[in-house]
């Protein structure tokens, strides 16, 4: 099979597309014949060898995955070869087989294609568990979403909108901040502009937004402390600026307001249950069309160096997708 492979630290350019012989699946794993694999913002971060999780080489990233299921492992129930799935094997997505673990491994909601479901598995389920688990937002609260035109901010906005919060969102352009409305933002305001967080103010009725979605870092974490109303919810979700913030422990102490970690992966690999409950919520939100994923920008396969400069420049507005031919 074709598969991108990272030998060595560096930008997506870097990256190998090799031949390389198709994986097996092991005990609890499934092989994906993909049709399509998202691309990530952090991605870019692993390839450069700047995230978390630094795999020894060589490595295939891409951490999003639709497709046929090909071949099933050992003690995989409730899967079968030929079922349409999406899944979040973490790694391995930029090939034309992925393996999965049957535990990060879902049917595709009908009416959903290919690209949509690899759109999926990573940013719905972190915004959800960010909202839902992490926040606990409450219908009626503020929500502030920054950076609302990305893939995770999409999701953050519309499921947001479903737990039945009231939607602020910043983006950095006008293209994006009307983006942002059609996903379902009340009010939509450019962090370029220094008035923005006076504005949140304003429509909050002074109070501030109760929950405060962060993916950006940098200075736009910072002045988000400044508009969180009391006893608000400050969520680090990520730092796509490429600064992680500091805060003033006093703003902490005078707003009783917290400051809230998101990372997703290792709680779902410590509650394993929960990526099953929370597929289930977010199905139910598919079908009822109160989510839906946004492909903004759609590659080949061969592409994915590409694709993924259009994410470091910020040129993607909802997911980049990668797709293989059948």
């Amino acid at each position: 099979m074709k598969a991108w492979q990272v030998r060595a630290w560096g930008d997506p350019e870097s990256m190998t597309f090799a031949e390389v012989p198709a994986p097996e699946p092991g005990p609890g794993e499934i092989r994906i014949a993909n049709r399509a694999a998202a691309a990530n913002f952090f991605d870019i971060l692993q390839i450069q060898g700047k995230y978390q999780v630094r795999p020894p080489f060589p490595f295939t990233p891409g951490a999003e995955v639709a497709g046929v299921v090909d071949a099933v492992g050992p003690g995989v129930t409730g899967l079968g070869v030929g079922d349409r799935v999406m899944a979040a094997p973490m790694a391995g997505a930029f090939a034309e087989y992925t393996i999965a673990p049957a535990a990060c491994t879902f049917p595709i909601p009908d009416g959903m294609d290919f690209p949509e479901a690899a759109a999926m598995p990573v940013v719905y389920h972190t915004s959800y568990f960010a909202l839902e688990r992490r926040a606990l937002l409450q219908a009626g609260e503020w929500l502030l979403v920054n950076a609302g035109a990305s893939g995770v901010g999409t999701a953050a906005i519309q499921i947001g909108k479903a737990l039945g919060a009231r939607v602020i969102a910043t983006a950095g352009s006008e293209r994006k901040l009307d983006f942002c409305r059609m996903q379902g933002a009340e009010q939509a305001l450019d962090y370029n502009d220094a008035g923005w967080v006076d504005r949140v103010k304003q429509i909050t009725g002074g109070r501030g937004a109760d929950v405060i979605y962060d993916a950006v870092g940098g200075d736009v974490f910072e002045l988000s402390t400044k508009c969180i109303a009391p006893e608000g919810r400050l969520l680090v979700v990520g730092f796509a600026s490429g600064r992680i913030p500091a805060i003033q422990a006093n703003r902490v102490l005078l707003k009783d307001i917290a400051i809230v970690g998101v990372h997703w992966g290792p709680y779902v690999r410590e509650h394993p249950a929960y990526f099953a409950l929370a597929q289930r919520a977010l199905a139910t939100m598919y079908r009822g069309g109160q989510v839906r994923p946004v492909v903004g920008a759609r590659y080949r396969l061969e592409e994915a160096p590409r694709a993924l400069q259009d994410l470091a420049e910020r040129r993607v507005v909802g997911k980049a997708v990668l797709t293989v031919a059948e």
